[in-house]
């Protein structure tokens, strides 16, 4: 028997709501567990703001989130290796499960690696993940610093995360230098002892500053331990709390991202940190990890029982710092010998004081305070949130170019003298050769830099206006060729044109209408000239004008349009094939 599904009294429910099944009890209480927290701590509003937040989505963005990502690992990996490392400098004769250093009086920092090394379980591959990791950490910090100083992601308003992330750079400098130390195997051992040798060249404080720093005469029984204090507890202590700072300012701020289609200065085009782009961070943390962990399964590094334990006494030549700090120890072998002077009974040691004590500091300090210079010489007091493509910045560009192979050069040169015993060839010769490039490489990187990036920018206003070169070649009735050209969609053409047309500023006069000297001429001057150096050469994107001129003169185009078929001949074309 059938009944009708549509009752008269039907209608009178119509309006009812639907029925909902009452949330499970797991449910319940999670939602009773955030209530809880929520009435004594307020943060449901501040999550909820943040798991609403949208980031764009671009590979290279992920370099920042590696630097975060090798900073965990080496955070967990430290503490494991805390829990049997012993920083002392304190003799012991080792008796452990590595045969040939049986009966070796060595330091209780020494022993405890090795104990580590050779008598922990996973103790050796942990170690390795955590040096790796500390490498990883330092690229990634370098190279999301390239990313972002290219791209123009420091200007108004991030000048303070620029900032906040040359200091974290340099303390990660830093931080390496105290980690690989602390083994005091022969050659961390050599490296205190270098490091030892250049705070001495410190003008009149040198000395006291090492005996400061080792607790007396070097090599003293202080060190170990101190080092272990700053790269335990202190180092990584300011590095938390820059990083802690530096992604709160970038969810407070709009994130930058590359220009397209819909992608202005007011708005964020991407995904929400819950679900998507907490998924895909979660899941690219494991792959850091993953790829961190195979290769210190796969690739040796720091095998501290093949050195052996550290003696001041003899000299030992071929070691190499790592390669953050091989620029500083290239800048020692460069720098020349007359740079020494002596006076009322003092040496000042200029020779060794520039590349060890200044130049580190130094570097940074300029990276710090290019974002202001830059803004002092454009006069652009504007909030930037669209990333500028670096041919479009040539002077910029070139001047990072520049940067690079400086420091290239001072790479290459630490290892002078493993050049010379493989090549066969003379260290003074070698030496000579990276002090010229030193001078000569970074203008010429430079300059060739500029130029290409300027003529990327001309080719991407002929592309503009004429399209691509399609191969096609046309014949006119009148005899003549030319190439048809392809026209770009108009979101391809969008991103060629969005960048902003730049000139020099202009020089006011020296005095003004009552012919009393202006008293910033000066300083107007010299920015004038800094601002030509910038943009004299600037090579500025199509105007609407002009791209419709383009589009409407010149024989060409009206040999091409002439040449093309129009649509009712093609399809008569195609009903006489058919």
């Amino acid at each position: 028997m059938s009944t009708s599904s549509a009752r008269p009294a039907d209608a009178l429910r119509a309006g009812d709501p639907g029925y909902q099944a009452p949330p499970s009890g797991a449910a319940r209480r999670i939602g009773g567990i955030a209530g809880w927290v929520d009435d004594r701590t307020g943060a449901a509003k501040p999550v909820g703001y943040l798991m609403k937040k949208v980031f764009p989505d671009h590979w290279s963005f992920m370099l920042g989130e590696i630097a975060m990502y090798s900073m965990i690992i080496c955070l967990v990996t430290g503490s494991f290796l805390t829990f049997w490392f012993v920083p002392s400098a304190g003799h012991t004769v080792y008796d452990g499960s590595y045969v040939p250093l049986r009966g070796v009086e060595m330091s209780q920092a020494y022993a405890s690696t090795l104990h580590i090394s050779f008598d922990i379980k996973g103790g050796l591959i942990i170690r390795q993940i955590h040096h790796w990791a500390a490498l990883m950490f330092t690229v990634a910090i370098v190279v999301h610093m390239f990313r972002v100083f290219f791209t123009g992601a420091f200007r108004k308003p991030r000048e303070i995360n620029w900032v906040i992330g040359s200091v974290l750079a340099l303390l990660a400098i830093v931080e390496g230098f105290a980690g690989y130390s602390l083994p005091d195997d022969l050659l961390s051992g050599t490296g205190i002892r270098a490091m030892a040798g250049f705070v001495q060249t410190a003008p009149v404080i040198g000395s006291y500053l090492v005996y400061g720093i080792f607790g007396g005469p070097f090599p003293g029984d202080m060190i170990i331990p101190r080092l272990y204090s700053a790269h335990v507890l202190l180092i990584p202590a300011i590095l938390i709390g820059l990083f802690t700072a530096h992604i709160g300012l970038v969810a407070l701020q709009k994130h930058t991202q590359f220009p397209g289609p819909g992608r202005t200065n007011d708005n964020v085009v991407g995904y929400p940190v819950m679900p998507v782009y907490a998924a895909k961070a979660g899941g690219f943390f494991f792959i850091v990890f993953g790829v961190i962990a195979l290769i210190s399964a796969l690739v040796q590094i720091n095998p501290i029982w093949g050195y052996g334990p550290y003696d001041p006494s003899p000299v030992t030549a071929g070691s190499q710092p790592d390669w953050y700090m091989g620029f500083a120890d290239g800048a020692l072998r460069l720098l020349p010998g007359w740079l020494e002077f002596h006076f009322w009974g003092f040496t000042l040691s200029l020779n060794i004081a520039l590349g060890a004590l200044v130049l580190l500091p130094l570097v940074y300090t300029v990276l710090g305070v290019y974002p202001f210079l830059e803004r002092w010489v454009t006069k652009d007091e504007r909030e930037h949130h669209l990333l500028q493509r670096p041919r479009n910045a040539p002077v910029r560009t070139g001047i990072g170019m520049a940067g690079i192979t400086a420091y290239t050069v001072f790479m290459f040169a630490a290892g002078n003298d493993i050049m010379a015993i493989k090549l066969g060839m003379s260290i003074n010769d070698i030496t000579w050769f990276f002090r010229i490039a030193l001078f000569v490489a970074p203008p010429v990187v430079f300059w060739v830099t500029k130029r290409i990036c300027l003529s990327l920018q001309r080719r991407d206003r002929e592309t503009v206006l004429h399209g691509r070169e399609s191969g096609t070649i046309i014949r006119t009735p009148d005899g003549r060729y030319f190439e048809r050209h392809e026209a770009q969609l108009p979101e391809e053409q969008w991103v060629l044109v969005q960048h902003e047309a730049v000139a020099p500023l202009e020089l006011e006069p020296e005095v003004d209408e009552h012919g009393v000297a202006r008293p910033a001429a000066r300083s107007e001057r010299v920015r004038a000239a800094l601002s030509r150096f910038y943009f004299a050469d600037a090579v500025n994107p199509v105007t609407p004008a002009e791209l419709a001129a383009a589009h409407h003169h010149g024989h060409e185009t009206e040999a091409i349009e002439g040449a093309q078929p129009s649509p009712e001949l093609e399809s008569s074309q195609a009903t006489d094939r058919s």
